[in-house]
């Protein structure tokens, strides 16, 4: 069913000459002694995994779909997911970018986050099972006790246990604290939290021997709203100080949802009779410990839209130049055979060239991310580290959401090559689209994200972060102005970065006089951010490819081609989010609500 060829090529372009991670790495004791013949490695392994394992498992897995057994409330994921599950923690996958303390093999997040992208375009619901794990151990390394680290990280790390958050319940989506879950204290220690918990992915499944859930409730005491929240530590299985497996928790699984798309992914229903737990962090501060899981979380989703972007694109891309249908307006480009392929037509090429941009553009954008979340955990000086925090805290939103509405748009033009087969499932396209939808949805919807950019990363601190990030591009923008070759991505980015910063003050003018203005301006607003990004992404990797077009490799010639097509064909959508940002709130709440 289709194809997947990891894109080695250009990963390695993003890391070794667009990044230079290497030299960057050396500025960072931990992984001073990575090479690019270990990320070589690492990426051609995972590429054989990916490929040969679970990309297989991707159609099959979506047909079939997990089941629930009502008896014992157990679930069995589809036909081969727990034996690619197993082979996955053999091969030390579970464990690359962990703590060497823990069992990890302590590989930097860039690199895991290029693996990650593999994942996700070989089978996105497979890889929710370990994404999720990862999070889980993230949160706990940060914010766990001592113990909770010693009996539950060794586990988590191996990949002998998985993780999940139960956040969402059914009276409360985005909105937690109106959240009801109780947890009350126990004479030992623990707590045991009574409640229902919904839209759990990996919530319960056959491929690992533990599953261990972080859990928000409220304590006896706690104030009302977000502010009377805690985080729990909830396994299924209560285990012994060794580690080996005690007696069964309260926490089961009531049903698993029947959804549009990651059929292949256990989205459960939980519910908490009494469910033994230990608390993470410290009473009513549970949202600042998850937090740290939901960024994770956040930054992951992105990746796999990223992930569906690119296999859509290669689909697309082959059926593109096999299938042929009519001539080209410009005559005929294969006189032998009947017709012309489908891809010397204009419009074709557009809808694969999105694809393909949005890609390379996420590929680049992500993992620039990755190698600041790399800075700010490992870097020696505190100000660098503080320096990289506030970009990744502001650009966070902009990962999730920019990219997973472009993963939307990608696979719907990818489906859209294949005219009334793309609508049809054994070609596997409409199987992307349906999977990528949800990436828009959970750990928070793009409206979330968009309100989180423009009211609290960039209106709540007056735009400093913002003029950090913007700074860089000012001075790309000075060092590379006056150079022809750049000028027409140069140009374009100068002027952005001018629109970005009068967009912002306007709208946090208007902001003072009336909230609302901020709620109907930020989801375009943050489109305009996720263009400038792109635009300084690709400005800066435009040159790189100028530099090389002599070299006799082709693939700077496409990449050049790619980024002269976003300029000109998806970068001008950004005149027209402007002005929707600029139309003000009064066109959205003019009207009564009982006139709608």
């Amino acid at each position: 069913m289709g194809q997947y060829v990891a894109p080695i090529r250009d990963m390695q372009f993003v890391l070794h000459e667009f990044l230079n991670v290497t030299e960057e790495f050396k500025n960072l004791p931990k992984y001073s002694e990575i090479d690019a013949d270990i990320i070589n490695q690492v990426l051609e392994e995972g590429a054989k995994f990916t490929q040969e394992v679970l990309f297989p498992l991707n159609h099959s897995g979506d047909r079939e779909g997990c089941h629930f057994n009502a008896a014992d409330k157990t679930v069995t994921t589809p036909k081969g997911f727990k034996e690619a599950y197993q082979q996955y923690v053999e091969g030390g996958w579970a464990a690359l970018a962990c703590d060497p303390e823990y069992g990890g093999q302590g590989l930097p997040i860039t690199l895991n986050n290029s693996f990650y992208e593999m994942l996700n375009s070989s089978n996105q619901a497979w890889s929710m099972y370990p994404g999720l794990s990862h999070g889980a151990y993230e949160c706990l390394l940060e914010h766990g006790t001592d113990d909770q680290k010693r009996l539950y990280l060794p586990k988590l790390v191996s990949g002998e246990w998985t993780g999940t958050m139960c956040l969402t319940e059914a009276h409360c989506g985005t909105d937690l604290g109106l959240l009801r879950s109780k947890a009350e204290p126990q004479a030992d220690g623990t707590y045991l939290i009574t409640g229902s918990k919904i839209f759990i992915s990996a919530g319960e499944h056959d491929m690992s021997e533990n599953i261990v859930h972080l859990v928000l409730a409220r304590l006896p005491d706690a104030p009302e709203g977000s502010k009377g929240i805690s985080l729990f530590l909830v396994p299924k299985f209560l285990p012994n100080d060794d580690g080996s497996l005690g007696e069964r928790n309260g926490i089961a699984c009531g049903a698993i949802e029947e959804k549009m798309g990651i059929h292949g992914n256990s989205t459960c229903q939980m519910n908490l009779d009494n469910a033994r737990g230990t608390l993470i962090g410290q009473p009513h501060k549970g949202l600042q410990a998850m937090f740290v899981f939901m960024n994770a979380a956040r930054l992951g989703v992105g990746m796999q839209s990223l992930g569906l972007t690119e296999v859509a694109y290669q689909n697309a891309l082959a059926y593109a130049k096999d299938r042929i249908q009519m001539r080209s307006l410009s005559g005929p480009k294969a006189p032998d055979k009947p017709a012309d392929p489908i891809i010397v037509h204009p419009d074709v090429r557009r809808m694969l060239l999105t694809a393909k941009a949005y890609a390379e553009g996420a590929r680049a954008f992500s993992s620039y991310v990755a190698l600041q979340i790399d800075r700010e955990l490992n870097h020696p000086d505190e100000d660098v580290r503080k320096e990289a925090a506030d970009e990744v805290a502001l650009l966070t939103p902009i990962i999730k959401a920019f990219i997973t509405d472009n993963g939307w748009i990608a696979t719907s033009e990818a489906m859209q090559v294949y005219g009334g087969h793309g609508y049809i499932a054994e070609w596997g396209m409409e199987q992307y689209v349906r999977d990528a939808r949800i990436n828009m949805i959970y750990e928070g919807t793009n409206t979330i994200q968009s309100l989180d950019l423009l009211g609290r990363k960039i209106l709540m601190d007056n735009g400093a972060k913002l003029r950090k990030f913007g700074e860089k591009i000012k001075a790309f923008v000075e060092d590379n102005g006056l150079d022809e070759q750049l000028s027409e991505f140069v140009t374009p980015l100068g002027e952005l970065g001018e629109k970005v910063t009068k967009l912002t003050m306007e709208i946090g003018m208007k902001a003072f006089q009336n909230p609302d203005e901020v709620g109907a301006a930020a989801v375009p607003y943050l489109r305009v951010a996720g263009h400038l990004v792109y635009s300084y992404l690709f400005a800066q990797q435009a040159k790189i490819a100028l530099a090389k077009l002599d070299s006799g490799d082709k693939f700077y010639e496409s990449k050049l081609a790619t980024i002269r097509f976003y300029f000109a064909r998806l970068y001008p959508e950004t005149a027209m989010l402007i002005r929707q940002a600029r139309s003000g709130a009064a066109n959205l709440t003019a009207l009564d609500a009982d006139l709608f």
